[in-house]
């Protein structure tokens, strides 16, 4: 599907991501993948909102973790989250999304919390 993130400056970041959206696509995530395509990403909707909070124990590469609110705006960024941590990974409150992207992803776009994340279900 695709997705959009509009940053504060105006640029407009397409991607196609996959939807998680059953209970055990969301269990399942990202683990277990060796690489990731350029622009691509995994998306996690949360109806209704609640606080989220993810781990990367079974995940091999870096992720980026943008949490998003119910408004469709960014409310927080974890950036190159640690392959095969057990480390919590929350929310600052709670999301009506969360999209993962490579690790480095919203720095390279400089992604900011307010940033909009658009994708057809909004």
């Amino acid at each position: 599907m695709p997705l959009t993130i509009e940053t504060a400056g105006g640029k407009r970041h397409s991607y196609k991501v996959e939807v998680a959206a059953s209970s055990a696509q969301q269990a399942t995530g990202m683990m277990f993948r060796t690489k990731m395509a350029p622009m691509t990403g995994m998306i996690f909707p949360m109806d209704p909102p609640r606080q989220a909070a993810f781990w990367m124990e079974n995940t091999l590469i870096p992720l980026d973790l943008l949490f998003i609110g119910s408004d469709g705006r960014i409310r927080n960024i974890i950036s190159n989250a640690v392959p095969k941590s057990r480390a919590q990974l929350p929310s600052a409150g709670p999301v009506a999304a969360v999209l993962e992207l490579a690790g480095g992803e919203a720095d390279r776009i400089g992604a900011k919390p307010g940033d909009k994340v658009v994708w057809p279900a909004r």
